[in-house]
């Protein structure tokens, strides 16, 4: 499912549910060599993060070359692809989108963690903080920032911030330039808008928190609107980050050949560790979840 520097993310299924599938994320010792305690920190932080709308550690294994997390299988999709799909998409949909990951993130926040690295899409340029950029001491409002910016996105389909060239982008991003441009905006609530700008907020202390975003009448009341709005957000989607197409249907065909070579052979693998035996490795391509994608498209408006 995955490959990179340190590990492969390979689909396995359980030897003592049948049918259940799960991911195996395997580390390589030697690769890690000097850096044990940020795979023992991974592992603590993964542990006491059980909430509906994270991504669960089941078990952990480990050999005399390898250690294994075993990780509870997404299959959802990307978010924009499923966005573009719907027959009907409402700012509704999306604020019932963004409070599930404020609910996540506020969960984790509450135990101490931040992810630092929140996005839907593989492209973390688009999602980073001002006081990141600034290199300045950052900490739980990095989150609050990036998931203002999914949520703008969410309701007009393309970034809040963009230029070809970084410089010019991080630029907008210390200063927090950005507008609610028309036509795109003229049919999203003012209450939408007063959300995001308490998110896209420059200055980290007068930014939202996860639990104030919560209490927003956009997320907890009755604001956002039910104007069908999908035509205008599916058709910037398409045109903004149309170029993830063809790896996300070739990590579906990959997805879908190790499921039947799951089924073919049930009755072993080479890559087995303890309950659950993995599935085939040939295929080392980037992982698309629910929440990333590997877009390279320019944003466009017209």
């Amino acid at each position: 499912l995955f490959s990179g520097a340190f590990s492969q993310v390979v689909l396995a299924e359980s030897r003592d549910v049948p049918d259940k599938l799960v991911a195996i994320k395997c580390i390589d010792k030697k690769a890690l060599r000097g850096k044990e305690d940020s795979l023992e920190n991974e592992i603590k932080v993964l542990r006491k993060l059980k909430h509906p709308n994270i991504v669960q550690l089941l078990e952990t294994f480990e050999d005399k070359g390898k250690v294994f997390l075993v990780m509870e299988l997404v299959t959802g999709g990307e978010l924009f692809d499923r966005i573009v799909e719907k027959g009907s998409y409402t700012e509704k949909d999306a604020s019932h989108l963004i409070k599930q990951i404020l609910e996540a993130v506020d969960f984790m926040h509450t135990q101490g963690v931040v992810h630092r690295d929140l996005k839907s899409l593989d492209v973390a340029r688009f999602f980073i903080a001002p006081e990141v950029l600034a290199q300045k001491p950052y900490g739980k409002a990095v989150d609050v920032w990036s998931i203002g910016v999914i949520a703008y996105i969410l309701l007009c389909g393309y970034p809040p911030f963009y230029d070809e060239n970084d410089a010019n982008l991080f630029g907008q991003i210390l200063k927090g330039e950005f507008e609610f441009d028309s036509p795109y905006w003229d049919d999203i609530s003012d209450s939408a808008k007063d959300f995001i700008s308490h998110l896209i907020c420059v200055q980290a202390d007068k930014r939202f928190t996860c639990q104030q975003a919560l209490d927003h009448p956009w997320i907890s009341g009755n604001t956002a609107k039910d104007t069908n709005i999908h035509g205008t957000v599916s058709e910037q989607l398409k045109k903004n980050f149309a170029k993830t197409k063809w790896r996300q249907a070739y990590n579906a065909t990959a997805v879908i050949r190790q499921m039947r070579k799951l089924a073919m052979n049930s009755t072993g693998s080479s890559n087995e560790t303890a309950n659950y035996q993995a599935g085939s490795k040939d295929e080392n391509i980037s992982s698309t979840t629910s929440a990333e994608a590997t877009p390279k498209g320019t944003a466009e408006k017209n």
